[in-house]
Order: C-alpha cells, then sequence, then structure tokens
C-alpha cells in the first residue's frame, strides 16, 4: 500500500514537470515569432529610411547643381533668354549692344525679337568689314547663313570662267572674314541667266559654267588668299535659282552672280561680333 502511494507521487511530479515545460515552449515559441516579426518591421522601417534618404541626396544634388549652374550664369555663362530659341552669355549679349549701337535706326526698326536683333547686328558687322563695294555686293541674313551675292561683272568676262583681276579686292575681303573663324564653312554657289550657252570645247552648258566658275572662285580663295580647302564648298546651280525673271537684259545679269553662303553656327557669329 505504502509502495503503491510512492509510485502515484512520482507519476505525479512527473506530470506537473511535463506540463511545465510544455508552457514553457509555448511560451518561448511565442516570444520567437514576436521576435520575427519585429525583426520583419525592422528591416521594412530600414528600407523605407534608406529610400527617403536616397531621394533627400537626390533633391540636395539637383539643389547643388542648380546653385552652380546658377553662379556659372552669374559669372557670364549661358543664359537663356524666355521666349527665345537663343541662349546668350552675357559677354555675347554685351558685344551685341555694343554692335547695335552702331547700327542705323532705321535698320533696327524692323526687328521684333531677339534673333532679328542678332541678325541684322551680324549682317551690319560683316556689311561694314565688305564696305566700299558698291551696289553690286549684297550681304543678307537667313536664319543663321550670311549670303553674299557678288554681280557676274565683277567677277568674270560674258560666258567665261576666268576670275578677273578686279575681283580680288571684294575675294580678298571675303577670305578675311572667312579665315577670322577657322570652322567656318563657305559654299560658293555659281548661278546663270537662262541663255543657251553657244558649246564650244570648254562649257557644254549652263551647269557646266555655273560649276567652274564656281570652281574658279574657291581656287582664288585658296591660292591667293589662303582660305584652308577644308572651308570651302563648290556648288552650280545653272539658272535654277532665279532671282528675278529672265524677261529683259536687266533681270537676267541679276540672276548672273556668285552667292558666298558663310555657314557657321551663332557661336561663331557671336565671335564675329566680339572682334
Amino acid at each position: 500500500m505504502k509502495t503503491k502511494k510512492i509510485v502515484l507521487s512520482l507519476s505525479a511530479a512527473v506530470l506537473m514537470t511535463s506540463c511545465v515545460s510544455k508552457k514553457k515552449y509555448t511560451e518561448l515559441e511565442n516570444n520567437l515569432d514576436e521576435t520575427k516579426s519585429e525583426l520583419m518591421q525592422t528591416r521594412t522601417e530600414k528600407q523605407e529610411l534608406e529610400d527617403q534618404m536616397n531621394q533627400i541626396e537626390m533633391r540636395v544634388e539637383r539643389y547643388n547643381n542648380k546653385i552652380a549652374s546658377l553662379q556659372t550664369e552669374k559669372e557670364g555663362m549661358m543664359v537663356s533668354v524666355p521666349g527665345e530659341s537663343l541662349v546668350l552669355s552675357e559677354k555675347n549679349k554685351e558685344a551685341m549692344r555694343k554692335t547695335l549701337e552702331n547700327v542705323p535706326a532705321a535698320k533696327l526698326a524692323g526687328a521684333t525679337s531677339l534673333k532679328d536683333s542678332l541678325n541684322i547686328a551680324i549682317s551690319h558687322n560683316i556689311s561694314k568689314k565688305m564696305s566700299n563695294s558698291g551696289e553690286d555686293l549684297n550681304v543678307s541674313i537667313e536664319e543663321t547663313m550670311v549670303k553674299i551675292n557678288i554681280d557676274d561683272n565683277l567677277l568674270f568676262g560674258d560666258s567665261s570662267f576666268r576670275v578677273g583681276s578686279n575681283a580680288d579686292d571684294i575675294l580678298s575681303r571675303i577670305a578675311e572674314v572667312v579665315k577670322s573663324e577657322p570652322s567656318l564653312e563657305v559654299l560658293v554657289e555659281g548661278h546663270t541667266d537662262s541663255r543657251t550657252l553657244k558649246k564650244d570645247s570648254y562649257i557644254v552648258d549652263n551647269w557646266d559654267l555655273s560649276a567652274r566658275r564656281s570652281a574658279a572662285i574657291v581656287r582664288r580663295l585658296e591660292t591667293k588668299f589662303d582660305v584652308p580647302s577644308e572651308q570651302l564648298i563648290v556648288a552650280g546651280r545653272s539658272s535654277y535659282d532665279p532671282i528675278a525673271p529672265n524677261d529683259s537684259k536687266e533681270n537676267m545679269a541679276k540672276n548672273r552672280r556668285t552667292q558666298i553662303v558663310i555657314m557657321p553656327n551663332l557661336d561663331k557669329f557671336f565671335a564675329m561680333l566680339e572682334e
């Protein structure tokens, strides 16, 4: 009987111990789940903080770039002009102002934008360099191209592609302008009237004559006035780009011309202004 009581007591102790261990295990398991959940939440919060920090750093970089840009503009680098497609520096704007001061008011009257004023300034500046050439020389601006039209009688004899010596004064001044900016491209276009030429062993037709005249001018600019060959382009337009109807001697004389097309970018235009 006594032995039976001892066995029952031991069994009860074991059961109590087993119950405590299971409860403890469940508690630890719950704690582990909570810890995992907190760890996951912490990682999520860390990622969100890193994303926010990256965004802040990007904003700071943009602000710094803007500040640097504003500082650069203040120091006279590129400044955009509201409502215009041009970008000017303070230095170039000042150079243009000085040039415009010498342009007759009548020429400026038609300018309605900064671009118009720029074109007038360039035209005036190049016209001064090409001055004293009489009415046979016309300088105009189309977009960013400077076009210089020279009447045929200043350069060639009738139906000839040999350059006369009286052309050297004009060509020397054109060469001076061209050589002042080494990266300019200069297109020399020959133009004729619509008359049919008498065929000979040298000239086939107006296409041939216009191209030969253009090439002759290019050779003269190259060999006598030292214009670099890589700046020069030859083109012949025959009679297919007239500036007047070929219905009179006077109009045909206008169409017989050589056109010098100087094709710089705006930076090169400004360099001309600053000289």
